[in-house]
Order: structure tokens, then sequence, then C-alpha cells
């Protein structure tokens, strides 16, 4: 018997109930799966909100202290801060937007609005162009190592 070739895990879809532009997942240049543009994006315009499970904070610290736990390699980090009480897990019904990677010069940000949270573009996207957010991790350690290859990358996702 031949050895079975392992099956590449599926592609996820941009959940389009949340896109207010046209927006597709695929392989990125920066770290695995990246959304992309699939028209231009005008600046400072709301694209996708991100959604997935709102968990209060005690919850969070305790995903964040298992996700801590497990191999670099496998390790999927889709938490996103909503307030000082609140975060959405978008490990859990997530619209594509936590698939969005950091840069340290990113052309999109983070906004928090109604108890919502939005990636909205800070600069114009063209049509191909992946979106990219600065995750602005915790000053301290431990620290991730970036891979966004911008000229003024600081080498690590963390705030310094």
């Amino acid at each position: 018997m031949k050895p079975r070739k392992p099956s590449k895990e599926a592609i996820p879809v941009i959940d389009t109930r949340y896109a207010r532009y046209r927006l597709r997942i695929r392989r990125s240049k920066i770290h695995g799966l990246g959304v992309f543009a699939a028209e231009t994006i005008p600046p400072k315009r709301p694209v996708i909100e991100y959604t997935g499970e709102r968990i209060a904070r005690v919850e969070t610290a305790r995903r964040v202290q298992r996700i801590g736990r497990q191999p670099a390699r496998t390790r999927k980090f889709y938490i996103a801060r909503l307030n000082l009480y609140w975060a959405i897990d978008a490990a859990q019904g997530g619209s594509g937007a936590e698939r969005v990677n950091h840069c340290c010069n990113p052309n999109a940000k983070l906004r928090r609005s109604h108890g919502r949270l939005f990636i909205s573009s800070t600069t114009r996207i063209r049509a191909g162009e992946e979106l990219t957010l600065d995750y602005k991790y915790g000053v301290g350690p431990p620290y991730s190592p970036c891979h966004c290859g911008a000229p003024n990358c600081r080498g690590t996702i963390n705030r310094k």
C-alpha cells in the first residue's frame, strides 16, 4: 500500500456578511494565510468586522495561557481585546478577519465601535494587496518575532 499524502488544510473563506469589500484568504509571504483585497479599498473605510465568541477577561486569560503552552508552530491566537472587560475569540465564529497578518508598516487598523471590532483601512489598499495590522503586543517578554519585511520592521510583533 502507498502511504497517503497529507491533505492540505482547507483554506478558510471570508464571511461576506461582515465584509464591506471583496476579500480573499490565501497564502501569505508574511505568515501562513493572509487576507487580500479583491478590489481597491479607499483609505479610512471599514473593511470587515472582527467577529467571534465574546469572552470575559478571566476566560481570556485562561485561553491565552492555554494557547501559550502549545508548540509555537501549531499555536493559533485569534483573541482581540474589545475593552477592559471583554475580548473576542475569532477561533469560534470568526469572519475571516482573524487571518489579517501583522506588519510594522500596516495598511489597516482595528477600531472599536459600540461593542464591536472593525478592521478599517488607513491607506488605499490596491486589489491583490494583503491587509495588515500592527498587533501591538505587550512590551515585555515573551517576544514574538516579526517577518513582515517592512523597511521599518521592529523585528518583533511586540511594541518597543
